[in-house]
């Protein structure tokens, strides 16, 4: 299956099993964003790229709750699940698109996006954050919650085989094991190190990764 189709599979569980899959789902989520809230000034309009149910958005809107929101995904039954979420608020809308070849065409001042665009091969990132620094006004912020590889072999292998034990005991069934492998096959995962350095060749300035354990991180960047 493509990316899109597996996503659109997993749709309906996929919130409930986030902080299964992610050991530091609190911290990746809720306390990064948290700080990174506390520093700047209320955005007039926030892009989510790869929103899928809308659960990073959830967390923004949190703290700017009378934000626009738009949320990008290719796969429409995970953009369903944020339409539930979101019900009733005029102030979230809901592109199907693949941000990779397309964006959104209004500007933003905060662009955000989580676990979604280590599915891209490097030289697609580097495009895509030279779309996004066009998208920012000046001092506009950039907000990236992912996946990333350790950089040195050996030690990437501690990363994965520590994760993929961990998950044998946090309530997650065998289908579920199986479909997040299958989704593992999509992953083209970078070290933070060389997508601080893409973003700065960007022309993002004050690149700084605020978070980090093991393969999840948070890079922050402003134009």
């Amino acid at each position: 299956m493509n990316m899109e189709q597996q996503f659109n599979q997993i749709a309906k569980e996929y919130d409930a099993n986030r902080k299964k899959f992610i050991p530091c789902f609190d911290d990746f989520y809720g306390r990064t964003t948290d700080f990174i809230a506390a520093n700047i000034s209320t955005p007039k309009r926030i892009l989510d790229l790869g929103a899928g149910t809308g659960l990073l958005s959830a967390f923004w809107a949190q703290h700017f709750g009378a934000s626009e929101y738009v949320l990008v995904d290719i796969a429409d039954e995970m953009l369903q699940v944020a339409r539930k979420r979101f019900e009733g608020l005029p102030n979230v809308s809901y592109e199907i698109m693949d941000y990779s070849e397309k964006m959104p065409e209004q500007e933003f001042d905060v662009i955000i996006s989580a676990l979604s665009i280590h599915h891209l091969e490097d030289e697609e990132k580097e495009e895509l954050f030279s779309q996004i620094y066009n998208k920012l006004p000046g001092g506009g912020i950039f907000v990236n919650y992912d996946q990333f590889c350790a950089g040195q072999a050996e030690l990437n292998h501690w990363f994965d085989s520590y994760w993929e034990n961990s998950l044998q005991n946090r309530g997650l069934s065998e289908s579920d094991l199986e479909l997040w492998k299958e989704r593992r096959k999509l992953d083209k995962e970078c070290p933070v190190e060389e997508e601080v350095a893409m973003l700065e060749k960007c022309k993002f300035k004050n690149v700084k990764c605020v978070y980090s354990y093991q393969k999840f991180s948070v890079i922050f960047a402003v134009k």
